[in-house]
């Protein structure tokens, strides 16, 4: 006895408890890790007197620093940083840019749960894709809504190199938007082997001449 295909409409249940547990899981990864940070890693006062640091506030005023703690020598070390701006420290100077990231952080998670939406059952690399992303974005939009700032703290370095400071959230959506363009690459594959699978059939039924012969 074989089992009988899950419905369409439990397949589509699914990949929305996909999604949630996903994206619950990667909005409470960043959130713990910020939580861990701000209260863990050090930061020290860059006038004279070494006057106690309040967190974020002085960190947003530059009155205080984030002082690293090295992870690999010379790779990786915690250095907490406040962004006012996006992932990676993009946009940190402009103008206006807690809120223009704020609504483009809640457009986001709306475009997500759209895509969703349409996605279908069997696309699952996108549910996970989608799911990064918006939980990524959430996480991120957490901090800009409550602090005005985003709390970055990881720090990769190559000799006298560094990346800007980042977080979970932004790993999460790096992670996301790569999952995305699998997505889209194998749909491109997908569409194309329906469309050489239409023609072999529209040429063994004569609807097509094969030009081959």
């Amino acid at each position: 006895m074989t089992d009988s295909p899950m419905p369409e409409a439990a397949l589509a249940r699914k990949k929305w408890i996909v999604f949630l547990i996903v994206a619950a899981l990667s909005l409470i990864a960043d959130q713990a890790t910020k939580i861990w940070a701000r209260a863990s890693l050090p930061v020290v006062s860059i006038h004279a007197g070494g006057a106690t640091c309040i967190v974020p506030d002085d960190i947003v005023s530059r009155s205080c620093v984030g002082h690293p703690v090295s992870v690999v020598d010379g790779v990786w070390e915690w250095r907490l940083s406040m962004n006012p701006g996006s992932a990676f420290g993009l946009f940190s100077s402009q103008t206006g840019a807690r809120i223009l990231l704020s609504i483009v952080g809640i457009a986001a998670v709306i475009g997500m749960l759209w895509m969703l939406l349409k996605a279908r059952s069997d696309q699952k690399i996108l549910h996970w894709a989608l799911a990064l992303v918006a939980g990524g974005a959430v996480g991120n939009l957490v901090d800009r809504i409550y602090f005005g700032v985003v709390t970055d703290f990881i720090l990769w370095r190559y000799q006298t190199h560094e990346w800007p400071v980042f977080n979970v959230a932004d790993i999460v959506l790096v992670v996301g938007v790569g999952l995305m363009f699998i997505d889209i690459q194998k749909e491109g594959r997908r569409e194309k082997a329906l469309r050489s699978g239409r023609q072999s059939k529209a040429k063994a039924a004569g609807l097509v001449k094969d030009l081959s012969k």
